[in-house]
């Protein structure tokens, strides 16, 4: 509700100065962007037990593949996705398929967790693990049906928007949306990653199945959501 009250209180802005706007059109995208990312979803699982197991840095490389999916997207919105995407059949199997890869991932997870021999202190990163973090990313995004249709509502109307001042408008706007998904995934990551030394491997263990339980229900949840809709 509150990304909708932004984005609705943008166009009574437009008529301002082209510096002015893209002023607004940043911090009201980051406003939105940071509300957003609080709000619990896979990347948030993803970003917690990716976290726990790699340190600080994996929660920004998720966040770069979930940029990445991003850009392509706001690319194809501008070449005339949008009625794709708004489709709520199309909604609907994607719903069901990333609800099915969140329960594949969400059960590697807790088995993960299950092993008593998987500590904290067994993290690092190196390419092929940032490499995994960052298809992570993607993954996490593309398998939640409400990213698209958070990018078919409020994102398209930004879009229109920063369109009237050209690539400045589309960059600042995409600027300011992915610093806001950035600034909430790095504190989390911080938090946990920096309070390793005050969490024993049980507890570890047991974060990592939480994360997964959470992943396996939103899979179940958005699998539920898309097939309610094509029965």
């Amino acid at each position: 509700m509150t990304s909708a009250l932004f984005a609705l209180a943008l166009p009574c802005y437009t008529d301002a100065m082209p510096e002015a706007t893209l002023i607004i059109i940043f911090t009201t995208s980051f406003g939105i962007a940071l509300t957003g990312a609080m709000m619990p979803g896979p990347v948030l699982a993803l970003t917690i037990s990716g976290a726990a197991q790699r340190g600080f840095w994996a929660g920004p490389l998720i966040v770069l593949g979930h940029a990445i999916l991003e850009l392509l997207l706001v690319i194809a919105l501008i070449f005339g996705l949008s009625q794709f995407i708004e489709s709520e059949f199309v909604a609907s199997i994607i719903g069901i398929i990333g609800g099915m890869v969140l329960v594949g991932i969400g059960v590697m997870t807790v088995l993960r967790g299950r092993h008593r021999d998987v500590s904290m202190m067994e993290g690092g990163l190196n390419m092929k693990r940032s490499r995994i973090l960052v298809l992570s990313g993607i993954v996490g995004s593309v398998s939640n049906p409400y990213w698209f249709l958070w990018w078919a509502t409020i994102g398209i109307t930004y879009l229109l928007w920063s369109l009237e001042l050209g690539t400045v408008g589309v960059a600042t706007f995409f600027t300011g949306h992915i610093l806001g998904d950035l600034s909430w995934y790095a504190l989390v990551a911080f938090a946990i990653s920096s309070g390793k030394r005050f969490i024993s491997d049980s507890a570890y263990r047991w974060m990592l199945i939480v994360c997964g339980v959470a992943l396996i229900g939103l899979g179940i949840y958005f699998i539920v959501s898309g097939g309610r809709f094509l029965a």
